[in-house]
């Protein structure tokens, strides 16, 4: 199927590895040139040379999203090498573990800034060209945690649902002006994050039989949805949240 979207440019955060990288190969793969961003500058540009390999046009931008000068200086040289933006895909890490007990005030303060903030403040700057120009699609990676929290990931339920809740409001403004805000939530996906949180194989094996496709999702699986949020066929879909869990969140909402 051709999703339409050959020849748009693309900047994918958190893009040096995991669901990020994933999404940032699936989206070369359709023709779309992709500014990379990631913390990491060396696993950057390991992953930049990974998905320029073939050939692929692929710019590689090292930022700290939690920061609001670092997503300045980000958006800036965006401009300044690729020009206007069609799809922004906000990718943050994840905050720390911890029960709700033991978090104090900086810990929510660095989680604003790092998963709300950043996905706040990047569509903020790539709206209004894409309203000028009649056509944009942004998704925010989240988890399947806004449908059902995951103990002790305190600040990720609440600020993955936070920008879930900023996504559905921001779509209703845009919808009209060709703009698309959808969400694409993982389960649990073997990834670097998921070694972080479940390093024992116990937890993990009885993590699986939770699942009821009885393994963990593929990063490239996740990338498929937010690469089908991106395509022409999604005009129709906005302010929606994707679940890619493998069943997992027992609901029909």
């Amino acid at each position: 199927m051709d999703l339409q979207i050959a020849g748009k440019t693309a900047l994918v955060t958190g893009a040096s590895k995991g669901i990020g990288f994933a999404i940032a190969e699936a989206l070369v793969n359709e023709g779309v040139r992709v500014v990379a961003a990631a913390r990491d500058h060396a696993a950057l540009d390991a992953a930049a040379a990974r998905l320029g390999a073939q050939g692929a046009e692929v710019v590689a931008l090292s930022a700290d999203v939690s920061d609001p000068i670092e997503i300045r200086r980000l958006l800036d040289a965006t401009r300044e090498r690729v020009g206007q933006l069609d799809i922004l895909i906000a990718n943050a890490g994840g905050p720390p573990a911890g029960p709700p007990s033991s978090l104090d005030d900086a810990a929510w303060a660095r989680a604003v800034e790092l998963t709300l903030m950043s996905a706040v403040r990047l569509a903020r700057a790539v709206v209004p060209g894409m309203r000028e120009r009649g056509w944009g699609r942004i998704v925010n990676v989240t988890s399947l945690s806004v449908k059902q929290p995951i103990g002790d990931l305190t600040l990720s339920n609440a600020m993955r649902s936070a920008v879930t809740a900023f996504a559905r409001t921001l779509a209703s403004e845009v919808a009209a002006h060709g703009v698309t805000v959808n969400n694409v939530a993982p389960g649990y996906t073997a990834t670097e994050r998921l070694e972080q949180l479940f390093a024992d194989d116990y937890a993990k094996a009885r993590l699986v039989a939770s699942i009821p496709v009885k393994r963990f999702a593929h990063a490239h699986e996740i990338a498929a949805a937010a690469l089908y949020l991106c395509s022409e066929q999604a005009a129709y879909v906005t302010g929606q949240t994707l679940l890619v869990d493998g069943g997992m969140v027992a609901s029909t909402y």
